[in-house]
């Protein structure tokens, strides 16, 4: 499959510009005493919490809206699947479920928009 996520109706996959960011944090519980010491323990089975950045630059007003009204319909609640290229092995692609919380919607020029979002990881079956 492209890498990207489908919107459905006419559109289909929906492929972000290049550069886009993956960040990672896990979370960990920490026990520290005295002198510095400290032990640490990985808080869960999924304790590495993933964001992605995702941009879409310079795309016709409709594109950007029914990008948009995708994100609307899943009300930052409801999981899709995002597939973007695994750094990790060559040529390779990774499905993760994600969540959008947070887009923003801007005006490049006449009828032509920018958005970008950031999906949350999320671990479900």
């Amino acid at each position: 499959m492209a890498i990207g996520f489908n919107v459905g109706g006419s559109l289909g996959v929906v492929v972000p510009d290049k550069g886009f960011s993956r960040s990672n944090e896990p979370r960990v519980y920490i026990a520290e005493f005295g002198d510095g010491y400290e032990q640490r323990l990985a808080n869960g089975i999924n304790n590495i919490k993933q964001s992605f950045d995702v941009n879409f630059a310079n795309r016709p007003k409709d594109e950007i809206d029914d990008i948009v009204a995708f994100f609307e319909s899943k009300k930052g609640a409801t999981a899709f699947n995002y597939i973007f290229s695994d750094s990790n092995a060559s040529g390779s692609e990774e499905t993760v479920k994600v969540v959008c919380e947070k887009w923003n919607q801007t005006w490049a020029y006449d009828d032509y928009y920018n958005l970008s979002a950031t999906f949350r990881r999320i671990y479900e079956a």
